[in-house]
């Protein structure tokens, strides 16, 4: 019997890791939902009061983070390896605090005219949400890993969109002649901060491979 079989042996019927990985899973769905609505939204007191209700969501996200930790501590027996566990709870965190982000950057920055590229990447960032959560809910029984894996794959494709995404965004940016500089700067900040989220659901991605490479 392999070292894997034995552990599974030992943990606990009540997975509670799975549990909160899930519920973390579901609040990032609802955020980048709330996101894409948002920069599709024509009105704008509307568009403000849905990216100021990524707050809450991403609040929530906190506590349920911190619950991973908690439990991380509380448990000797779990489902893998604790080094996992943190580094993939800390992924799933980072894309809530960079959606939350750039949400907070459209409203500071007093971003009135949302463009194309801002509906693309919240069209990016839901496809990578929703890849990320096939993964987890997978990751509870370790039966389709074929499943598992392509969305893994799709995630880091996606990625790759999003890079090319900016680098498009980047470059109408600076051949631009009549945009104010300062318009410039706030585009080009909140156009970075969206290539991040795709950034960290490529990492929660990635640390779900390795983890599956260990248990499956």
């Amino acid at each position: 019997m392999s070292f894997a079989s034995i552990v599974k042996l030992f943990v606990p019927k009540d997975k509670v890791f799975y549990n909160l990985f899930e519920e973390v899973s579901v609040t990032l769905i609802e955020m980048a939902g709330v996101f894409s609505r948002s920069v599709s939204e024509k009105d704008p007191s509307m568009r403000h009061k849905l990216l100021k209700s990524l707050e809450d969501l991403e609040h929530k996200n906190d506590e349920t983070t911190h619950q991973i930790f908690i439990e991380l501590g509380r448990n000797f027996i779990t489902p893998f390896d604790r080094e996992d566990i943190h580094y993939l709870a800390t992924s799933l965190d980072d894309i809530a605090d960079y959606i939350w982000g750039a949400a907070k950057r459209i409203v500071i920055y007093d971003i009135s005219d949302v463009d194309e590229t801002l509906r693309e990447f919240g069209e990016i960032i839901t496809k990578s949400i929703n890849s990320l959560n096939t993964c987890i809910s997978g990751m509870r029984n370790m039966k389709d890993l074929r499943s598992i894996t392509q969305a893994c794959v799709l995630i880091n494709s996606l990625e790759n969109d999003g890079d090319d995404l900016l680098d498009k965004a980047m470059m109408s940016l600076y051949n631009t002649r009549d945009i104010a500089a300062v318009d410039l700067i706030k585009k080009k900040d909140l156009y970075q901060m969206l290539e991040t989220v795709t950034d960290k659901c490529e990492d929660a991605a990635n640390a779900i491979e390795s983890i599956i490479i260990k248990y499956a």
